[in-house]
């Protein structure tokens, strides 16, 4: 450095002045100032911002519509069976029929009407209703009840003795529901009017 130059940087320090930013080019390496450092950098805000920023990335969850609740299984088929009686009562008058005292009518009458509710009766098992014998063979014939057979499939009639296969005669095949076409139950119609009051209006 000029000694013009330290003489004049001496007194400038000594008043409390300032030196000049250039003045530093002329201190020894060991004296110069280092670099101020830039402040440590906090990753852990970055990484919680980084999660925040996933987290509102993911798609949001529609609310699913509350699931339509569900009829129980006793329940519909109580309606099943009383959408088929009210099929019966429509088609057959199956309701009229056996709710009407006979006593008072003749086996004639009686016989007359009993044609129109089977005729009725039966169109709707035709319709909706397939049916197969519990046990093939004609009645009257002799048969084997094999070892392990269901009781609700083969009710045994008189005293059973000893141990399965038994002999004996059968009274009846039974019927066996193969498929069951009923007419879809609509929501919200009263299953206990079997048949809906009738009124004749006067022309009046």
């Amino acid at each position: 450095m000029h000694p013009l130059l330290a003489f004049v940087y001496f007194f400038r320090m000594l008043f409390g002045r300032k030196l000049p930013a250039d003045a530093v080019n002329y201190l020894p390496d060991e004296a110069k100032p280092k670099a101020a450092l830039p402040p440590p950098s906090d990753e852990k805000p970055k990484e919680k911002a980084k999660e925040r920023a996933k987290e509102n990335e993911k798609p949001v969850e529609k609310a699913k519509p509350e699931d339509k609740p569900r009829v129980p299984l006793a329940q519909h088929h109580k309606d099943g069976a009383l959408a088929l009686l009210a099929l019966m009562q429509r088609e057959g008058r199956l309701v009229d029929f056996l709710r009407e005292p006979l006593d008072g009518f003749s086996d004639a009458d009686i016989g007359a009407a009993a044609r129109d509710v089977h005729r009725g009766c039966k169109k709707v098992l035709d319709q909706h209703l397939s049916f197969e014998p519990v046990m093939p063979g004609a009645e009257e014939e002799r048969v084997s009840v094999p070892k392990g057979f269901d009781p609700a499939e083969i009710r045994l009639i008189g005293e059973a003795k000893g141990e399965p296969p038994f002999k004996g005669t059968l009274r009846h095949h039974g019927w066996r529901v193969v498929d069951a076409k009923l007419p879809q139950l609509a929501d919200g119609v009263d299953r206990t009017v079997i048949a809906p009051a009738e009124v004749e209006l006067s022309a009046s």
